[in-house]
């Protein structure tokens, strides 16, 4: 026992003994590396760079004031590379080749460089925008199927909230930014690309004018919330704004770029609706219970069929989409051209998206880059076909014991509910008869018996130049001319035959044509300077806009024995401000 304590006694002696062997060996082993990490720009210390000896996992970070120290391998000392890396900044591998002191600039990256936000006129460093402003870059955009741009935003930035219209395929979405500001006028927050406000209000036959632009060309978005971010727009911006920015050509070879996908979309539940049998079943406990009313009569109408009517409106939807780019350099030209094709069944039947968009970018500088041109041109074609939503109501309400069709001759074969009074010579419900004016429509005629389709041509363009002048760098010209120009046309046409239609005796029948156009001119001056000497920057700006927006629309109601003239309904407007 005497032994043992002694040796216990003796035991942190040895460990510490033992720790101090080791350590002496591998200090012997290693070769500390030590010195300092700044910025290239400005010279000023890097907090939390991480420095790692390549191949091993040996790492640690600079110290608050850009200082770090890492032993490196002694046998390895001439051939160990350190390597640098800190968010924002180029990861810089430097060898070590036997130094004891390795002093490192990091240059920022051209993200960070270029980490601005657009705002109404014009970009600022993210860090001297003074109002509420978030931008969102295509790292962070949501992934997956997505054929609107609103969708690449949802859940990205704090306090705006996008609300789908209804799921349809394209469709538009309810976007708020820190909720609504008006209980009476729209609270749609105002929409700008390229620096061109389109039209909040839409475009006739076009459920969603965002769709113009193909997600695939979108390379941030900027939200800008408050008031003293959004003046620069005017009462227009009153509800925020949402500036869209599209992706720009790159200098080097040409980069070919092809994406798609196919998905397939379903309803993931239906509501909870009776059976044929579970109808009949109720209907037969209501007559003998002499309860409400049914009459024997009435529920001879019944009929033997077990029809879901959900599942016979409802589909499994495929969707395709496919975009393909080309970027580049073209006799010193950046250039960027994409195609895209969309086509998407809703899930609701013989509701469809087809869109073709097409992009083009050119960027060339000139004076030696004192000069820099941007133009931008978009274009969309798209056909839609809305279907009839109408279907949705009427297929949780409709008479589960009915068939689809029933082989009558006046109402396109569709079973339809007629007066109580319209009976055949056995009782039974005359298929013929006058549509009953109180009773649902079958939802499957209501979907195949209309015809509510579109098209639309859009474009929507820009031509930016930003001139530093040569004999004063710091001021800047800056012109930027854009328009938006759409044409669309569609019908929303119900035939005689319709039995919600007939109840009048007449049919409907409606068409429609739409043009709009925008013309902007916009021209600032703008005197940036970097005082140094007292960390401050002094930024002048001066500036002029011209707005012209001009719409006109035509509406037409005919019945099948009478026609209403076109109604039109055209606007013209400007808007002039200075800065």
């Amino acid at each position: 026992m005497k032994k043992q304590y002694h040796l216990l006694k003796r035991l942190p002696l040895l460990v510490f003994f033992f720790l101090f062997c080791t350590g002496s060996l591998i200090a012997q082993e290693s070769n500390k590396v030590s010195g300092k990490v700044t910025d290239a720009k400005d010279g000023t210390p890097l907090v939390g760079v991480t420095v790692s000896v390549k191949g091993t996992q040996q790492a640690t970070i600079t110290n608050y004031d850009g200082t770090y120290s890492i032993a490196v391998s002694r046998k390895a000392a001439s051939t160990s590379t350190l390597v640098f890396s800190y968010m924002g900044y180029t990861k810089q591998e430097v060898a070590v080749a036997g130094k004891n002191v390795l002093n490192v600039q990091l240059a920022a990256t051209a993200e960070m460089l270029s980490e601005v936000v657009v705002v109404g006129y014009g970009t600022v460093r993210k860090t001297d925008a003074t109002g509420s402003i978030s931008a969102v870059g295509s790292k962070d955009f949501n992934k997956g199927a997505i054929t609107s741009p609103q969708e690449l935003l949802v859940g990205k930035s704090s306090g705006v909230v996008i609300t789908s219209n209804g799921g349809a395929p394209g469709g538009g979405a309810t976007i708020r930014i820190r909720g609504g500001s008006s209980m009476g006028a729209s609270n749609d927050p105002l929409i700008v690309i390229d620096g061109v406000a389109i039209d909040s209000k839409g475009v006739s036959g076009m459920s969603n004018p965002l769709s113009t632009i193909n997600p695939n060309d979108i390379e941030s978005f900027t939200v800008l919330k408050d008031a003293s971010s959004t003046a620069i727009y005017g009462s227009r911006a009153s509800n925020g704004v949402i500036i869209i920015t599209t992706k720009k050509g790159k200098s080097g070879a040409m980069e070919l770029t092809y994406n798609g996908n196919v998905s397939i979309g379903e309803a993931p539940k239906f509501m909870d609706v009776y059976t044929g049998d579970e109808y009949r079943a109720l209907a037969q406990q209501l007559l003998t219970s002499k309860l409400s009313g049914l009459s024997a009569t009435a529920l001879k109408r019944l009929g033997t069929a077990n029809t879901d009517w959900q599942k016979e409106i409802y589909r499994s939807a495929i969707g395709q989409d496919h975009n393909v780019s080309a970027s580049g350099t073209f006799n010193n030209t950046p250039y960027r051209v994409s195609l895209g094709y969309t086509d998407n069944n809703g899930i609701l039947k013989t509701t469809n998206l087809k869109r073709n968009t097409m992009a083009i970018s050119l960027s060339p500088t000139f004076f030696d880059k004192h000069l820099k041109v941007d133009l931008n041109l978009k274009g969309v074609y798209s056909k839609e076909n809305f279907g009839n939503t109408g279907a949705i109501g009427a297929a949780t309400s409709f008479d589960p014991t009915q068939p689809v069709t029933n082989g009558n001759t006046k109402w396109g074969g569709y079973f339809t509910w007629v007066d109580l009074t319209d009976n055949l010579a056995n009782g039974q419900m005359n298929p013929d008869g006058h549509p009953n004016g109180i009773g649902p429509s079958n939802p499957v005629a209501l979907l195949n018996q209309t015809d509510n389709t579109s098209t639309v041509y859009r474009s929507i363009g820009n031509l930016n130049l930003d001139y530093k002048f040569h004999f004063l760098p710091d001021l800047s010209a800056k012109l930027n001319l854009g328009y938006d120009y759409y044409d669309s046309k569609g019908h929303n046409n119900q035939p005689v035959n319709a039995p919600w239609t007939v109840r009048g005796g007449t049919g409907a029948y409606t068409d429609y044509t739409g043009k709009g156009k925008t013309q902007l001119l916009n021209f600032n001056l703008q005197y940036v300077k970097d005082l140094k000497e007292i960390k401050s920057k002094l930024d002048v700006l001066a500036g002029y806009e011209y707005s012209k927006f001009w719409q006109e629309n035509y509406n037409w109601f005919r019945t099948s024995t009478s026609t209403t003239d076109p109604i039109t309904t055209p606007t013209e407007h400007f808007l002039i401000s200075f800065l």
